[in-house]
């Protein structure tokens, strides 16, 4: 893809014509200021965590539309659930005259199933079992987006699931019925691998302040943090595979969006092999009376 570079003064709306590309072609968009990579120490962050992100984002996108698409099946199996919790089987038992036979089991159920569809019993209280996951104890001033993902993954399988046992009403009982089956319904491999696929063909990275990364003449110190941002920036905008925890993602085909106010540096500027990356070149003028109005 042609690499974009906007300069603009701040609220033009740089950040919300990326994102509304985004949006219209269903793309997964990620935000991240070039500026905060040039922090060292317990708070910089790696220049590869964008695609981290970004996947992340994929993610979140692909869940949503397979989640849609086993909605109806969730909410079938909901009923079915709520309909066992409010007419248990009742226990076998051969010399009980009384027992229900099934036929008459059947009945009850078919009357509860009706009550549940009418919405008659909404307010019912019934006890469900739900599990819940531990979450680890990290004693470490990072948190757990910016933890090893091979370390955050490893933690999620190990740490054990307790079953608890929670009183609620069909109302309450349902939604948390509802997410659990739309979670077991959903197939987590076939989300990843098509998060990465949509992340790499039509991904939208928007490396905001990007002006903040140029070196000022004749000056040290921070300035070779800066140059050292750019070096980092310039493999991952060229193509290049990083690693995360779904898998390997390619940069090829990634589309990033570069924005900056420019006031004390200009374009030209920046690493002339990035700045090459960057063909297409956009000045936003700042917004007048006459805008605003508008």
């Amino acid at each position: 893809p042609k690499n974009i570079l906007m300069i603009g003064p701040t609220g033009v709306g740089k950040t919300e014509i990326a994102r509304r590309l985004a949006k219209l072609t269903g793309a997964p968009f990620i935000k991240v200021e070039a500026s905060k990579y040039t922090e060292v120490g317990y708070y910089g962050r790696d220049v590869e965590s964008m695609i981290r992100d970004l996947v992340e984002n994929a993610i979140g996108l692909v869940r949503e539309r397979e989640r849609k698409s086993v909605e109806e099946e969730a909410r079938r199996r909901v009923e079915e659930r709520l309909v066992s919790l409010l007419a248990p089987t009742p226990p076998i038992d051969a010399d009980d005259e009384a027992a229900e036979t099934p036929e008459r089991f059947e009945r009850t159920r078919q009357k509860f199933r009706a009550m549940l569809v009418a919405g008659e019993l909404e307010q019912r209280k019934i006890e469900i079992v739900t599990e819940q996951k531990a979450s680890p104890m990290m004693f470490t001033n990072m948190g757990a987006e910016q933890m090893d993902f091979d370390l955050q993954g490893m933690f999620e399988k190990i740490m054990p699931r307790n079953s608890v046992r929670r009183e609620l009403t069909v109302a309450e009982a349902r939604k948390v019925l509802f997410e659990e089956e739309c979670e077991s319904l959903i197939n987590h491999e076939k989300v990843n691998s098509l998060a990465i696929e949509l992340a790499e063909d039509v991904g939208i990275v928007f490396l905001d302040e990007i002006d903040k990364v140029v070196a000022s003449e004749g000056s040290r110190g921070a300035d070779v943090s800066r140059q050292g941002v750019q070096r980092d920036l310039l493999p991952i905008v060229e193509g290049t595979t990083v690693q995360t925890r779904y898998g390997f993602v390619r940069t090829d085909h990634i589309l990033f969006v570069a924005a900056g106010a420019f006031h004390r540096a200009s374009p030209s500027d920046l690493m002339p092999e990035l700045q090459g990356r960057f063909p297409i070149r956009v000045e936003l003028d700042d917004l007048k009376k006459e805008d605003f109005v508008r």
